[in-house]
């Protein structure tokens, strides 16, 4: 594989360099004279650097024009984590580079809950005496009614008795009876009525004791009901909560007052922002993850509530992390368990660097160690100068780390991982979006479930951290969402895997790269990988049915 991909590489690297000379102005004089001041070592093939001669001249091999190579850039020839390039052929490839820097860390983590009502303004209506129900003022789930307003006409014989001996007693005597009226469920309002209410009128009302919307009715005309015996259930849906599942890597991001927009299913297009109001101390150790809840207003519009009772819902916490050192993704290369990234030194030398990354944010990456504040890091061309250090170094790879065999409990967690790897992989070939939200509607479990078994095992892979932090893959809106969530999971998940494959008991699965998917997947790297369980042809998730070929596997 590393030797077709440097033909390949050497092809693309050749083409555009090859024009470039072919069609560049003649050289000044006057530049001729500047480059005479610098002492000429010796000159150099660009696409062959073992082609070197004392003079100028074409290579052998390609028959494109020798490259002198100046005294202070002959470091590449024995320095395997350098690599030089002429400044021309930084122009043609458009190497770009940024500085290291402290800034914050912003991600959007995707979350997915249901919609509840307001838990402290729930309430059941029960009856407070033996009677019947006369009459239903509110008679069907779903009315809305306001505190005060009669839900039921009640006859109590009970009552009635209680109610005449208030109208008998004299006023200072009144008090005690009206504590017992109070407790049979009558107001204070509808107790300094009676004086004034008919004797003929042997019922009574019930009213609604708050605001809010009837979920439930247990009771109908003429029913006879005890003591106690629950006649409605009302909910006040002004307010509802949002509830979803925070698991333990999102736990260092959440905290209370941040803001969550919420996209129900049932509200296409619409999106309702509240805020976190608690997180559950309580963790549950089962599925590895706690309840969070967000207050979300919910007017009444054309006498409807905007969000229906226990609706479906997605959200999106937009978070800021302080000031960290950080790089874009984009700079960073994983090659099996290591990040690499590439230092911009100047005058066309770029040195590869090994650097230990921490959490990830939607554009950027915290950095570890590795790199300071200043330095500069190639953020574009880096795939092809990692494809020169190849070339110049005979593609020199380091040797993975000897694994111990796999326990039966790891075995099934990395057997279930490996089939969901798989299956998201092969319903984004499809270009199947509804097919990958099915699959990742169970990722989170089963990533939970392997992340645990890897964690147990000697020197866990740092990239665990990454696959944390990047499980959340439900409820995709698009295919192109669907890719750039499936891509920072399965990154992080390839790197996890790698070392696996040396290790007695992991169940066979194959790595296929794609040397393109910075196309599809903005600000990432150029290469990308993805994982199959079967023997058919790989499948390219990234590009779907546009370049279902793209790649190329990756042996052991």
């Amino acid at each position: 594989m590393k030797t077709i991909f440097a033909i390949v590489l050497t092809a693309a690297i050749a083409v555009p360099i090859t024009w470039h000379f072919a069609h560049r102005e003649p050289t000044p004089t006057s530049s001729a004279a500047t480059t005479s001041e610098r002492k000429v070592l010796y000159y150099q093939s660009t696409m062959h650097p073992w082609i070197k001669s004392d003079k100028p001249g074409r290579c052998t091999i390609c028959g494109m024009e020798l490259t002198p190579v100046y005294e202070g850039r002959a470091d590449a020839a024995t320095r395997p984590d350098l690599v030089m390039l002429d400044p021309a052929n930084v122009r043609v490839l458009r190497v770009e580079s940024t500085a290291v820097k402290m800034q914050p860390l912003v991600r959007t983590l995707a979350v997915s809950g249901t919609v509840d009502d307001d838990a402290t303004r729930h309430r059941i209506v029960s009856a407070y005496v033996d009677g019947r129900i006369e009459k239903l003022h509110v008679n069907h789930i779903g009315a809305e009614i306001t505190a005060g307003q009669p839900m039921i006409s009640f006859y109590s014989q009970m009552l009635l008795v209680a109610e005449g001996e208030y109208r008998l007693l004299e006023l200072q005597r009144r008090e005690s009876a009206m504590t017992r009226l109070r407790q049979m469920g009558l107001s204070t309002e509808q107790i300094q009525a009676l004086p004034s209410k008919s004797p003929s009128t042997i019922t009574s009302d019930l009213n609604a004791p708050m605001t809010g919307t009837v979920v439930a009715q247990k009771v109908y005309e003429g029913q006879y009901v005890k003591q106690g015996d629950p006649l409605f259930e009302i909910a006040d849906f002004s307010t509802m909560w949002f509830m979803f599942d925070a698991y333990e890597s999102d736990l260092p991001w959440l905290r209370a007052g941040q803001v969550v927009e919420v996209h129900a299913r049932s509200l296409p297009g619409k999106t309702i922002e509240g805020k976190i109001a608690f997180i559950d101390p309580n963790f549950d150790e089962v599925t590895r993850a706690t309840k969070i809840r967000v207050e979300l207003p919910n007017p009444l519009v054309d006498g409807k509530r905007l969000l229906a009772h226990k609706v479906s819902a997605d959200g999106e916490v937009r978070i800021f992390t302080p000031d960290v050192l950080a790089i874009p993704r984009s700079a960073v290369l994983r090659t099996g368990p290591r990040a690499v990234v590439y230092v911009d030194q100047g005058g066309g030398a770029y040195q590869q660097r090994v650097i230990q990354t921490g959490r990830s944010g939607d554009q950027l990456v915290e950095v570890i160690s590795g790199l300071k504040a200043g330095d500069k890091v190639v953020t574009q061309g880096n795939l092809l100068i990692d494809g020169q250090a190849e070339i110049n170094h005979g593609a020199e790879t380091e040797p993975m780390p000897e694994s111990k065999a796999l326990t039966s409990g790891e075995i099934t967690a990395a057997k279930d991982f490996l089939a969901l790897s798989d299956a998201l992989a092969s319903a984004l070939g499809r270009d199947d979006l509804e097919g990958f939200n099915k699959e990742a509607a169970t990722a989170m479990d089963t990533t939970a479930r392997f992340i645990a078994a890897m964690k147990s095992r000697p020197n866990p892979s740092p990239a665990l951290v990454d696959l944390e932090q990047n499980q959340h893959l439900h409820s995709a809106a698009t295919l192109k969402d669907a890719r750039m969530r499936f891509h920072a999971f399965i990154t992080a998940a390839e790197v996890v895997l790698q070392p696996l494959r040396h290790a007695d008991g992991t169940p066979p699965f194959h790595v296929w790269e794609c040397p393109m998917v910075h196309e599809a997947i903005p600000g990432s790297a150029a290469k990308g990988r993805w994982i199959q369980t079967g023997d058919r042809p790989g499948n390219n998730p990234f590009f779907g049915s546009a370049m279902p070929d793209c790649g190329e596997e990756i042996q052991p």
